[in-house]
């Protein structure tokens, strides 16, 4: 596989914070074109003749050479720049928005049971960042680009300046209610991100709580829990702030946008048949620890469980299955990054910091196998995942999860 110049990324890496700090904007990085090619009928899809050995389920494997390349809209259909696969090309080449959801472990309303706070919508989001916040809990950030089917997500919660980063690492449209205001205000209101947010101290223009007004945001979920978890964001509402805002709706108006991931291109199933296998994630590790993932022990520790017959991810936390509370439906990925960064606490209030700008260490799984290697990122530029041997790594085509791994605490992080 073609290997990528680093030397930029490393040049720049000793100047870029995630932290609060000021962060240079003329990347050294070209964003690609994302002007699809317009063709008339689909191209033969059947793979070309190969040596690659078959699966067994009709794939060919070693995708990690075969990494989709120039994006072609097929009869109103191209490939998702976030999954890889195929969706309505309106819904690829428009920009996600980045919502912010609550993770916490809460007393479920009139009984002694103790479950995640019900998250509604979240198995839509075509990616799931994960990070460490105060209280060395979690708080999500889900990503979504095909959200037409959907009226509410929730709850929605405040911001972390490290998740507006990364959601401009995907050019997303992000979205808040309420921010960590000395850390995140000048960053929000700035000229780099493009915000949907609730209008309240640190936010410069900010919108209502009000759905029969046509505001985004509202009240009304989840009810019984405290009022924080229950807030949800309406999609018709969230199109309007879009439409006011003036912000740019396609990647292509904006010319912000990279890359999300190098995935494996259609026929192929990225194997990596020489690395170690990995079925069972934990990234906080399985004892006690304060590195965010670490509250639980045991079968109670936050963990990600491979299912080798559709080659996903199952999430766990809490002593059970993570689901959407819409649907019921268990989260699951077809991929798990780790990228270790350096964190630090801020302040007696215990707000976190984490370098997510520079480069560190990355672990990345995919088709129960794990892949050691590092991550690099310049500027407002898109992560890039490299292996030992300095080629960028191919994800399998589907949802990926990434955890954000406090490096002052990696050491508790493990896989069998």
């Amino acid at each position: 596989m073609k290997k990528r110049v680093l030397a930029a990324i490393i040049i720049a890496a000793g100047i870029l914070v995630g932290c609060g700090g000021e962060v240079p904007t003329d990347s050294p990085i070209q964003p690609p074109t994302l002007q699809p090619i317009e063709t008339d009928a689909p191209e033969d899809t059947d793979p070309e003749p190969t040596e690659e050995p078959q699966t067994g389920d009709g794939f060919l494997a070693n995708g990690e050479n075969h990494p989709i390349t120039e994006r072609k809209i097929v009869n109103g259909q191209m490939q998702s720049y976030l999954t890889g696969e195929w969706k309505d090309a309106d819904v690829v080449q428009r920009r996600s928005f980045a919502l912010m959801i609550p993770n916490n472990n809460l007393k479920v309303p009139g009984t002694n049971n103790t479950s995640t706070v019900p998250q509604h919508g979240i198995s839509h989001a075509s990616i799931i960042y994960e990070a460490p916040v105060e209280g060395r809990i979690t708080r999500l950030m889900a990503i979504f680009e095909d959200y037409d089917d959907l009226d509410v997500i929730g709850p929605v919660r405040s911001s972390r300046d490290y998740y507006v980063y990364e959601a401009i690492a995907f050019n997303s449209i992000y979205c808040n209610w309420g921010l960590a205001v000395p850390y995140v205000s000048e960053l929000i209101n700035s000229d780099r991100v493009d915000n949907i947010s609730v209008q309240l101290e640190g936010i410069n223009k900010g919108f209502g709580t009000n759905p029969a007004n046509g505001d985004p945001f509202g009240r009304g979920l989840n009810s019984g829990y405290s009022t924080e978890f229950t807030s949800s964001m309406n999609i018709a509402g969230y199109e309007k702030g879009v439409e006011k805002r003036g912000y740019a709706k396609t990647y292509e108006e904006d010319g912000r946008f990279e890359q999300a991931f190098l995935f494996a291109d259609d026929g192929y199933i990225a194997t990596y048949e020489s690395l170690p296998d990995a079925t069972v994630i934990y990234p906080g590790g399985t004892k006690s620890n304060k590195g965010g993932y670490g509250n639980n022990t045991g079968d109670n520790a936050i963990r990600f469980e491979y299912n080798e017959e559709d080659r996903l991810y199952y999430r766990y936390q809490y002593g059970a299955p993570q689901v959407d509370a819409d649907n019921g439906e268990q989260l699951a990925v077809t991929n798990v990054v780790f990228k270790v960064c350096h964190g630090e606490v801020r302040d007696n209030h215990d707000y976190l910091a984490f370098r997510v700008h520079g480069k560190g260490t990355a672990y990345v799984f995919t088709n129960g196998k794990v892949i050691e290697g590092t991550w690099s990122r310049v500027d407002d530029g898109a992560n890039y995942f490299y292996d030992k041997n300095g080629n960028e790594i191919v994800l399998n085509q589907g949802k990926t999860w990434i955890c954000c791994i406090w490096e002052e605490y990696a050491e508790y992080m493990s896989w069998e």
